[in-house]
């Protein structure tokens, strides 16, 4: 039997070598079950179950303590620190981490994880045989996915960014009592803000596709969202000087976007229904508070 890093293996004590610890054999190898890796009380010609990975000289080491995964599987692991140039380390369960390197992660910097972000990965080996993560994939992920029930349409959920990709952001929803989770993808144009890698998010089921699978946004329905945003625009000119601001109709799209974070097409339902109401007016491409008798909320005008 090969030591394997990444494995979990049932190996005999041969001996106690202090101040190290307690070397392992499958035969023909030795490997140290080093004091601060044993749980319990361990003793030669016992048999103990360890864990293979590499220490930090690159020697191969042994741990009676269980990890998140092994090789081979796939598991959603906490970003414990960010490198620049190496990658993102994970919690792995093992007091020391798993690098994923910074080519796994997209070319974007702004959508790298954070701190606190968890990802899906696949333990794997490097080139030289030593302990890293690679990130999941749509093909990875889609066995262990549930298929979400019809039941869902229109309801809000939590999900975990898997892919980030400018055309569209994709999140496995949580399953809940359903299990692992099910695909589902945020379209660019139903997207408020970019998402990052790894990023836990909020999002509306807005189409259940007949094969599982869900079509996602991150703002309620129009009808809704168009007095949520009418509140907001009508709170901002609120605490503007002189009730106005340099935003209309005419205001380029990527300018609505960048000042409020909503389509150019959800500005203009928002602000048409607040000009309905009475609430607003617009001249020379800026939009003014009507009077002082029209500050109440959309929600509270009759």
């Amino acid at each position: 039997m090969s030591l394997i890093a990444g494995t979990i293996v049932t190996l005999p004590v041969a001996r106690e070598v202090s101040p190290y610890g307690f070397f392992l054999t499958n035969g023909t190898q030795d490997v140290l079950l080093h004091y601060t890796e044993l749980a319990g009380t361990v003793e030669p010609g016992q048999e103990v179950e360890v864990f293979l990975y590499y220490d930090t000289e690159d020697r191969l080491a042994a741990t009676m303590r269980k990890p998140y995964l092994t090789l081979g599987e796939l598991a959603l692991l906490e970003v414990a620190d960010v490198h620049p140039r190496l990658g993102c380390f994970l919690e792995m369960g093992l007091g020391r981490q798993l690098l994923l390197p910074i080519r796994e992660l997209p070319e974007m910097k702004e959508l790298h994880p954070q701190v606190g972000d968890k990802v899906f990965v696949i333990m794997e080996h490097d080139k030289q045989g030593r302990l890293k993560a690679k990130l999941a994939g749509e093909k990875d992920l889609e066995p262990l996915a549930v298929r979400a029930p019809s039941a869902w349409l229109g309801e809000w959920k939590e999900g975990t960014v898997y892919k980030p990709l400018q055309m569209g952001t994709f999140v496995l929803v949580d399953g809940g009592v359903l299990g692992f989770g099910a695909i589902g993808m945020i379209h660019s144009s139903e997207r408020t803000r970019l998402l990052r890698l790894g990023e836990r998010v909020n999002v509306r089921i807005s189409f259940v596709r007949e094969d599982g699978r869900v079509n996602l946004a991150m703002a309620p329905r129009k009808e809704v969202g168009r007095v949520e945003d009418a509140d907001r625009l009508l709170a901002f000119l609120k605490e503007r000087p002189n009730g106005a601001m340099p935003y209309s109709d005419q205001t380029p799209p990527d300018l609505i976007k960048q000042r409020f974070g909503i389509s150019k097409a959800a500005f203009k339902r928002a602000l048409g229904k607040l000009m309905k109401d009475g609430f607003v007016y617009q001249k020379e491409n800026w939009t003014y508070l009507q009077s002082s008798d029209a500050q109440r909320s959309p929600n509270e005008r009759k």
